[in-house]
């Protein structure tokens, strides 16, 4: 059994007859469908009890099922400040093939994903800002909107932080989410944005802003308008950042990427393209050709690997600065001498969505168009375990569930075929007798 980071096993426990009596007396227990992190290269679709805004039979009914087969409990009380948010469009993100491909241990059990918009549909007694019926989009972590970090804006270290889709709280790739300190965690959604470019506010839109802004940060001497920029990584976060490092008109704008139909995209957006995999010398000479033999003035990796973090160094001029927003599992590939060499300059870690939202939203309603490309295919979230494999072999660039159609934007062109995927719920809002994701 696990509480935060406690873990109790071999526990014998039978769950006792007058609950089970219980259970089977209630006449429609509310049950919704979820995929379930089960180990590395296995997820899949199970049925999970909707998340309550007080605790009940259904609650402990799921804490006792994970005590007997000694899974994770994830944080099923909910408290006077949290919401229950019916999903609406939820996505696959890069960072959760780490622990999908096993880089990154983890507990099994829970719920998948951190990228999601929906509706509020309850809400707790100590809720100010959010109503029943609000659009909403919520970042990845939790903040508390009280702490240290949380006042001075950085968000992404919140004292009582909890990242969606992790063995501490269950995430969004299901019909219903709860979302903990609501008030400092959720963002209403704005008019001036789209409903697909909604989603991309949860996570990757603002990641790749914050990787361009903190180079920026740390470049302050230089003029932008004659720098060298390079993103390494053109999934869908890197191809947010040359979005976000093109509003900047750098002298030059590189991509790396080893994926032609990523590169692809990446030119469409306004990088000068570099394939690491075909021609790893010649990347190297074009960016030193294009900088007088200098290097790169600021480096935004997104990859979140090794060799991808060691290309960012090497292709860095002294002095010059790497934004990396990639997460890493493994060890830094370069020596303190070799550091102490260039004099670089780091910056490392987690997006602070919450904060940095209002800035990277109103780049994102200038860029949402170019985006579009993201939201093209569909695929039911029912085929998850179907989703997170072309994720994982990048035949995707990326993977959509929406509550109306799920879309998997795929990085094949000519894959252009739709298909609906009904919501299973009526006008009324409550849940039919063909759900979403059957």
């Amino acid at each position: 059994m696990k509480f935060g980071c406690l873990r109790l096993t071999n526990f014998d426990y039978q769950v006792p007859p007058k609950l089970e009596q219980e259970r089977s007396a209630m006449s429609s227990p509310k049950l919704m469908k979820a995929v379930v992190f089960d180990g590395p290269y296995q997820v899949s679709v199970k049925e999970r009890p909707v998340p309550q805004s007080e605790l009940d039979c259904r609650i402990v009914w799921n804490v006792l099922r994970c005590i007997t087969e000694s899974l994770t409990i994830p944080s099923l009380v909910l408290s006077s400040r949290d919401v229950i948010v019916k999903i609406e469009s939820t996505a696959l993100c890069g960072s959760e093939l780490h622990a999908y491909r096993g880089h990154q241990k983890s507990d099994t059990g829970f719920i998948m994903g951190h990228e999601f918009t929906g509706i509020v549909c309850e809400t707790g007694a100590d809720v100010q800002t959010l109503q029943v019926g609000d659009k909403i989009v919520s970042p990845f972590t939790v903040s508390c909107g009280e702490c240290f970090y949380c006042k001075e804006g950085f968000t992404a270290r919140c004292e009582r932080s909890l990242l969606f889709g992790s063995p501490g709280l269950d995430g969004g790739q299901a019909e219903y989410v709860r979302v903990p300190y609501a008030d400092s965690t959720i963002v209403k959604a704005p008019e001036t944005i789209s409903d697909r470019a909604l989603l991309l506010m949860a996570d990757i839109f603002p990641t790749g802003f914050f990787g361009v802004k903190s180079a920026l940060d740390l470049s302050r001497t230089i003029d932008v308008t004659q720098s060298t920029i390079v993103v390494v990584g053109c999934g869908p976060v890197g191809l947010c950042a040359i979005a976000c490092a093109s509003d900047l008109n750098p002298q030059h704008l590189f991509a790396v990427d080893a994926v032609d139909s990523r590169l692809d995209v990446a030119r469409k957006l306004g990088a000068k393209t570099l394939n690491f995999k075909q021609d790893a010398e010649g990347m190297r000479n074009q960016i030193l050709q294009a900088t007088d033999g200098r290097g790169a003035d600021m480096i935004v990796e997104v990859v979140g690997l090794s060799p991808a973090l060691r290309t960012a160094f090497e292709l860095v001029r002294p002095f010059g600065v790497i934004s990396s927003i990639g997460v890493h599992n493994a060890e830094i590939p370069w020596t303190g001498n070799e550091a102490y060499g260039k004099n670089i300059r780091l910056q490392m870690g987690r997006c602070p969505v919450r904060h940095i939202f209002p800035e990277a939203l109103k780049v994102l309603e200038q860029k949402q168009d170019q985006l579009e490309f993201m939201f093209d295919h569909v695929m039911p979230l029912a085929d998850a375990a179907n989703g997170y494999e072309l994720f994982d072999k990048m035949k995707v660039q990326k993977v959509v569930h929406n509550g109306r159609v799920a879309v998997c934007c795929c990085q094949n062109n000519s894959l252009r075929s739709r298909i609906v995927v009904r919501d299973g719920v009526k006008d009324g809002g409550e849940l039919s007798e063909a759900p979403l994701l059957t």
